[in-house]
């Protein structure tokens, strides 16, 4: 999403979006701004090998986050999608894209031959330039650009209408151009207008993300805390919204939502917690898994995003090097075939464009989507990259762009010619270069007369678009399968063709930009391996053919990074709570309701927090051993469903003073119940509080933080984990404290005591 500084409708949002910097005007004001954060998921990070803080510079097969650096310090809400040029183009949202500018770029744009090395080519909007029911002040956040019939798309979250004059009126918005730099044109009716709140206000109609699934239907996500994330059919041309939306994420935890359709599946990515709480933000990825474009997306626990006790399978976590609040994402597949996933997010050290609590600085960042036993996750689950990295794939062996004749081509059949950048003609155009094993080939492809076109592989495995049958073909020999095309298909627009061959196993898909969202996929298992001459092919008439390429396929990632484990009890250092309160623990601002019996601690919520400067909740201490360590507790805490009980919440705190601390809770938030891990620091003379979600809570919650000591910079890492049953665990983000402090382990148990309700703790045990 956008900035905070535009606007916020109504308290139910601002809870999840504002930080807990100013004082509190009672507890549950200041309980108010734990929801400001959600918890993330990461682990140490063998993601990170090289130099930290290595700019974004192609040096030969390898890269280095932020990969926006060479043309800005701040790049928030990344989208890309390849060109017809074979270029690749980046959107963000409405900022300034340098330190010092103050000025507003209204979608810049930025533009690659490698993914890696980005050249900053201009805005897509002017300064006057804005769609009829826009107010002046507008600015345009979250871009999403794909590709319909013969143009481009873009939607744009539009942050001013003129349905109020009270602001925050958000509508999503449609632009048409016919290339990916424009010139854009706005439709002249928003797509989906601005939607009054139950409460007062307008729900946060923001962060679109365009779908087309494969029977042609074309969707559209959209929306954020306040309303949650809904999923409506769009008209065929993508500039109307038709039907009734479906809401496939709750409110109150999600924005940020990208879908796309893999294996068969359909996997909703969705950002949680607060973008922008600078060096405190906690924004993470999450995803859910459905059969349908309108769910129920579930994560891998079965758990539904839609429900009060909101699923979640963290995609991408901060794991403890220099970034944080790394969401809001977008997707891509380089030509070996591997995705990637496109974010942004914070430095730490340098969280603010300019003056601290203004712009967050939120760069680009690029790295590797794996997918592991059908879920996906960043570097294997090792979390975003701060070194020197294997680059995407952007070249092969054989990468025709033809620019400069067919040299690399011998005419077998037919008239074949290239005019502005683009190969035309009819029969077969057979490669010099012979590709084999296993292989990914892909071209741009349009039928312009031809019934049907494609590519063939050593002369005896093709695959073709048929346009007179309606169907994308696949043929080995004499063996064919094929797989019917979407009802209102024109083959006449330009698609790309991608196959890949994998030992035997061929899979081929069509697209209209490579986006995850196939218009068809047909598989087919092979004779043999295929070694020989890649074959351009159109009979019945010319095709158009462009962007054609061969490299050797991607290697899959088959196995995650470890998560922690937890090795020989350290029982000097646990409570069982078999007696009274051991001598070992100690108070911050003692609470006698407190009381240890029959194997528990039972401690009622406390009307207070920790949170900004009121500093009212007790914290229960004890001392935590040195080097690294696994502390473990289990909490009940009956907090029901549905029901508004701000902020009450109970669970473990890593301590250093009411200014620095990492709080693992699970917690009520307006609607929701969520395991929110909060972190407040000192920051430019004033606490700051954001926080990152990690997990679903049950009535009783396992809550786990493990430790560990960074033996290049001295800091205190801390990773978040939770458990329904204590048996599977759920890992998310990494909070850090400076080297030289000694952080205390303790629990908490506060956020608000209407309805009264009382946390039970069962121990508190540390592992090795």
């Amino acid at each position: 999403m956008g900035h905070l500084r535009h606007g916020g409708a109504l308290a139910a949002a601002l809870g999840l979006l504002l930080t807990a910097a100013a004082p509190a005007a009672s507890a549950s004001a200041s309980a108010s701004a734990s929801a400001s954060a959600s918890p993330t998921n990461a682990s140490a990070s063998p993601a990170d090998t090289g130099p930290a803080g290595t700019a974004a510079r192609g040096t030969g097969a390898h890269y280095g986050n932020p990969v926006s650096a060479p043309f800005g310090d701040t790049f928030a809400d990344p989208m890309i999608v390849r060109g017809d040029d074979g270029y690749w183009y980046a959107y963000g949202t409405t900022d300034p894209l340098r330190e010092g500018e103050k000025q507003f770029h209204r979608v810049p744009t930025a533009r690659s031959a490698d993914l890696v090395d980005w050249t900053y080519v201009g805005d897509a909007f002017g300064a006057d330039q804005r769609p009829a029911y826009a107010a002046p002040g507008a600015a345009f956040w979250a871009p999403d650009v794909r590709r319909i019939g013969d143009r481009y798309v873009m939607y744009v979250t539009v942050t001013d209408t003129t349905v109020s004059p009270e602001g925050s009126d958000y509508a999503i918005g449609a632009a048409t151009a016919p290339t990916p730099t424009g010139p854009w044109t706005f439709a002249d009716q928003p797509v989906v207008a601005p939607r009054p709140g139950g409460g007062g206000g307008f729900l946060w109609t923001i962060d679109p993300s365009q779908f087309t699934d494969v029977d042609g239907t074309n969707y559209l996500y959209y929306g954020s805390y306040y309303g949650g994330i809904s999923v409506t059919e769009l008209s065929p041309d993508g500039l109307r919204a038709i039907g009734t939306p479906t809401l496939v994420a709750i409110d109150n935890k999600f924005e940020g939502s990208y879908v796309l359709r893999h294996d068969g599946s359909y996997y909703l990515f969705a950002s949680t917690a607060n973008c922008c709480a600078g060096p405190a933000t906690g924004y993470s990825v999450q995803v859910g898994r459905a059969t349908s474009p309108r769910g129920p997306f579930l994560d891998r626990d079965g758990i539904a995003l839609s429900a009060s006790r909101a699923g979640g399978t963290p995609v991408l976590t901060q794991n403890g090097n220099r970034w944080i609040g790394t969401g809001h994402n977008g997707f891509l597949t380089d030509l070996s075939g591997q995705d990637w996933i496109v974010y942004h997010a914070i430095d730490r050290a340098d969280p603010y464009l300019d003056e601290p609590f203004g712009i967050n600085e939120r760069p680009m960042l690029l790295d590797r989507l794996d997918w592991i036993d059908g879920w996906p996750t960043v570097n294997a689950g090792a979390g975003p990259s701060a070194g020197t990295r294997p680059a995407p794939v952007t070249t092969g062996a054989l990468d025709e762009r033809f620019d400069a004749g067919l040299a690399g081509w011998r005419r077998v059949t037919g008239d074949w010619r290239t005019t502005g950048g683009r190969l035309t003609g009819t029969g077969a155009l057979t490669s010099r270069t012979t590709v084999g094993g296993d292989v990914r080939a892909e071209t741009d492809l349009r039928l312009t007369g031809a019934t049907g076109a494609g590519l063939t592989f050593a002369d005896r495995v093709e695959v073709r678009v048929d346009g007179a049958a309606g169907r994308l073909v696949a043929r080995d020999g004499g063996r064919t399968t094929s797989v019917p095309l979407p009802a209102g298909f024109t083959a006449a627009d330009r698609h790309n063709l991608a196959v890949e061959v994998r030992g035997r196993q061929l899979v081929a898909e069509l697209s209209p930009a490579r986006l995850g969202d196939q218009r068809a996929v047909v598989t087919l298992r092979l004779d043999r391996p295929v070694t020989g001459r890649l074959t351009l092919g159109a009979t019945g008439g010319t095709a158009e053919f462009d962007n054609v390429s061969a490299v050797r396929l991607y290697r899959p990632a088959r196995n995650a990074v470890p998560e922690p484990g937890v090795g020989a009890p350290l029982r000097a250092w646990s409570d069982e709570f078999t007696g009274g309160l051991d001598p070992a623990w100690s108070w911050v601002r003692p609470d006698p309701a407190a009381t240890v019996a029959g194997g528990a601690l039972r401690w009622p919520v406390q009307d207070a927090d920790l949170t900004g400067t009121g500093n009212t909740a007790g914290v229960l201490l004890r001392d935590a051993p040195t080097g690294d360590y696994v502390v473990e507790t289990k909490v009940t805490l009956d907090l029901g469903e549905e029901s508004v009980r701000n902020y009450q919440q109970a669970g473990l705190v890593a301590y250093v003073d009411d200014d620095r601390f990492a709080r693992l809770a699970q917690v009520a938030i307006w609607n929701t119940r969520q395991v929110e891990y909060g972190y407040e620091l000192p920051f430019a003379g004033q606490p700051v509080y954001g926080g990152t979600i990690v997990g679903t809570p049950a009535r009783t919650t396992w809550l786990r933080l493990a430790h560990h000591v960074d033996r290049a910079t001295g800091e205190h890492e801390f990773r978040a984990g939770s458990s329904r049953d204590g048996v599977s665990w759920t890992w998310g983000g990494v909070w850090t404290f400076p080297a030289g402090t000694t952080p205390r382990i303790g629990l908490v148990a506060h956020g608000g005591a209407q309805p009264a309700v009382t946390a039970e703790f069962d121990y508190l045990r540390f592992f090795r």
